[in-house]
């Protein structure tokens, strides 16, 4: 079959897929497992979704709906995290509680924890939005120069039209050159895309190798603890999951022998297409050292497996003697065969570093050593969901393209961003701190990335009345400490954990003064519970 045909063929596969596809649901399975919980007269659908007898009628079921979706999981958001929102409510009502706020620490949202946003990207922002502004406003005049240049690269010079489906064509080259800065190694912007959030770019790379192989379901080796993105994606697109263990004993390292024993293992069941890396991790703050780098590029090429790198905290380490290294440089440094055939596509995001916006969705996705034909379906089925967000993209250009030493920007923009990264990395510090030196808890030190993993040793009697409560004992910890301080954790259990441990993910991006009020009533709080449960 000829290229012209194969992508035409694809074409149709594609846009058909898109027609019937079930719409998927935000909330996923823990969504509804958290109104359940508050509302008795809801259905089980967890029951429902194994034993009733499919529905052939029109109307949409739970019976008769994609039944992945039904299985979905996002404890991110999941129920207690509704919980805490339940009670952001009743406590705008004047409902009596023991505490007087929440204190959402389950989520890496750091504009949300009150971080301010970096001055040079709003202000280009601002002008990309409002072009009137260029002329009128007193803004400096690189960010001035800058917002033209972004317009120049939108049709309609207007930030509310398409742009080209792996974006602005400007911004893409100056990723590349921010690539090219950062690694030493040239980079070429045809092979990177802007994307809506690293999540986009993952999700896309994902669905490129679902279905069998050889007979066997198509699965993805992802860490464990990992990000529920990966386990959530890999359920709704019917891929098999295969975990490897990340040594908590050894500051959350990877072994090389853990990564065949999980391939080995994943392998009598499943075809491993890919193998996903968090580096720094999520939710373990770890920084991968070279060697460990080296190793997962290794075993990659020795299985034939996609190798996914997401690095969105790149800028995001804080431990003496960490450093971060890309799988790109790393790889490209080791020569062939390994800079010449394996397969890598590596993730950024401009939600975490020292930016922190979120809620803009931007990021981008560097791909090497794919076939160009499946590259070019990967960048078809881009255009299916037509481009990124405008401003998104136009704060990725700030991010790739910073000011530089000597702009009228410069020396407000390097405050700011150390004044972030530095308060992060005493919030790191407090964390650890804190959490290692109480009674019944391990905590490893937060070396990246935004969180603490610590493990909780939790009194038989608590596990049994957790049991009582048909909760996971790390689950029923957390709501006990929503519940009774305001305090908003993730259960380890969402990020998966070793057999009969339990863990919680913290992010530390809650301002030090709420921070320290944090960890003050969080240590009441456990000596009560290990008080009530001894």
């Amino acid at each position: 079959m000829s290229l012209l045909k194969l992508i035409s063929f694809a074409s149709r596969r594609v846009f058909t897929d898109l027609a019937v596809r079930p719409q998927r649901a935000a909330l996923g399975f823990s969504g509804f497992l958290g109104l359940r919980e508050r509302n008795t007269n809801l259905p089980n659908y967890r029951t429902m979704a194994t034993t009733n007898t499919l529905s052939s009628g029109v109307k949409l079921s739970v019976e008769n709906m994609n039944q992945n979706v039904v299985k979905l999981q996002y404890d991110v958001r999941g129920p207690v995290v509704l919980r805490a929102g339940d009670i952001e409510q009743e406590l705008k009502k004047g409902v009596q509680k023991p505490f007087k706020r929440v204190i959402r620490a389950n989520i890496g949202d750091a504009h949300a924890m009150g971080q301010q946003p970096i001055t040079f990207i709003r202000q280009v922002l601002s002008m990309v939005a409002n072009p009137e502004l260029i002329e009128s406003s007193n803004m400096p005049k690189d960010a001035k120069d800058r917002a033209r240049d972004i317009l120049c690269g939108m049709l309609g010079y207007s930030a509310g039209s398409y742009t080209m489906s792996c974006g602005v064509e400007l911004i893409r080259k100056h990723v590349a050159k921010f690539i090219e800065a950062r690694d030493g190694i040239k980079s070429d912007y045809n092979n990177v895309c802007l994307i809506t959030g690293a999540t986009t770019g993952i999700k896309m790379i994902l669905e490129m190798i679902c279905g069998e192989l050889g007979g066997k379901t198509s699965a993805v080796m992802v860490p464990i603890p990992q990000y529920p993105l990966y386990s959530a994606t890999l359920v709704e697109y019917g891929l098999g999951q295969v975990g490897y263990f990340l040594d908590e004993d050894h500051n959350w390292g990877l072994s090389l022998e853990e990564l065949e024993r999980a391939y080995s293992e994943g392998s009598q069941c499943s075809a491993i297409r890919a193998i996903v890396i968090i580096n720094p991790g999520n939710p373990t703050g770890q920084v991968l050292t070279r060697k460990n780098i080296e190793d997962v590029i290794k075993f990659a090429y020795k299985h034939k497996l996609l190798l996914l790198a997401d690095e969105v905290y790149q800028h995001n380490v804080y431990a003496e003697g960490c450093k971060f290294f890309s799988f790109k440089k790393v790889m490209t440094e080791m020569g062939p065969p390994y800079s010449t055939e394996q397969e890598l596509a590596s993730f950024m995001s401009i939600s975490k570093g020292y930016m922190g916006e979120c809620g803009l969705r931007g990021g981008w996705m560097e791909l090497l050593n794919f076939d160009p034909i499946v590259q070019a379906h990967l960048y078809k089925a881009l255009s299916a969901i037509l481009c990124p967000t405008s401003l998104g993209q136009a704060a990725v250009d700030c991010v790739a393209k910073p000011p530089k030493e000597g702009d009228p920007s410069y020396e407000l923009w390097l405050t700011e961003k150390n004044c972030v990264l530095g308060s992060l990395k005493e919030r790191s510090v407090m964390i650890y701190e804190t959490f290692k030196n109480m009674k019944g808890f391990k905590c490893n030190v937060v070396q990246g990335a935004m969180y603490a993993f610590p493990r909780i040793e939790l009194p038989q009697k608590a596990i049994e009345a957790a049991k009582a409560a048909r909760r996971p004992p790390d689950v029923f910890y957390a709501y006990r400490l929503l519940e009774e301080t305001g305090i908003c954790v993730v259960p380890g259990s969402g990020f998966g954990q070793r057999p009969n441990t339990y863990h919680f993910r913290t992010t530390i991006l809650p301002q030090p003064e709420m921070l320290t009020e944090m960890l003050n009533i969080f240590q009441k709080f456990h000596q009560k519970f290990c008080d009530e449960y001894a």
